[in-house]
């Protein structure tokens, strides 16, 4: 197995996230379509083939093929229902930290994020819903569709593939400090998402740490899944 050092754990984590960042908020300023639609497609063609691109080249150079392997060393077997069971936990403590925590981030950092954003163009932020509504019908069905494809299946899946498996377990420093290393910096990863990192790492470095020990990544993965497709069904049912 090819060990992954501070600088190299640093650039596969930033690079992808700068790229997808960096396109999006250039082409953001000639967008014609919903910046949401538009940050999905540019994760699909960008961040995504990025991360997968690096599990597949480690998994050909580690086990002679082109595949997911890399992202699953080391890891176990559990019951299904046991990780559902764990994934729905997690789950729930995170729809309490989306409560009494968000709400306190949100406020700490309103005023920045106000002035960051009257500085772009109004479709960068994302809770301006009446920006939204101005679309046809046809193009917010396709936005939402999109949207929770990506957001709820091929983006979750691949971070999780990517940062609780491949880097994971690659890193050269191998302790129960490293999922939580790892998942602070998946928190400031997103770029696109600045202002709710405390919010982040709250809910994600724990089932980072369980997924860890439990060697079992499907966890992560399933909480992942579980707490996008949670802001998705929100999202529809607020522009629909």
């Amino acid at each position: 197995m090819n060990k992954i050092d501070a600088k190299g754990l640093l650039l596969r984590i930033f690079v992808p996230s700068a790229v997808l960042s960096l396109s999006y908020l250039l082409l953001g300023h000639f967008c014609n379509i919903p910046y949401i639609l538009l940050f999905c497609i540019l994760g699909t063609f960008t961040l995504v083939p990025m991360e997968l691109g690096v599990i597949l080249s480690a998994s050909k150079k580690e086990y002679g093929t082109y595949s997911l392997k890399s992202a699953f060393a080391g890891q176990e077997k559990i019951a299904v229902w046991k990780i559902f069971a764990i994934a729905f936990v997690f789950f729930g403590i995170a729809g309490l930290l989306s409560v009494f925590v968000a709400p306190v981030e949100n406020q700490i950092f309103a005023t920045l994020r106000r002035n960051v954003l009257d500085n772009l163009p109004v479709g960068f932020d994302w809770t301006n819903y009446e920006y939204m509504k101005s679309f046809s019908k046809p193009i917010l069905i396709l936005t939402c569709v999109y949207y929770g494809i990506f957001n709820v299946l091929i983006g979750p899946i691949t971070e999780e593939l990517y940062f609780r498996g491949y880097l994971t377990s690659h890193y050269k420093k191998q302790s129960s400090i490293t999922p939580m290393l790892i998942g602070v910096l998946f928190s400031l990863y997103h770029f696109w998402l600045p202002f709710n990192n405390v919010f982040r790492t709250l809910a994600f470095v724990p089932v980072a740490y369980v997924a860890y020990k439990k060697k079992n990544l499907h966890i992560s993965i399933y909480f992942h899944c579980l707490c996008n497709l949670f802001s998705v069904a929100g999202f529809i049912l607020t522009v629909i």
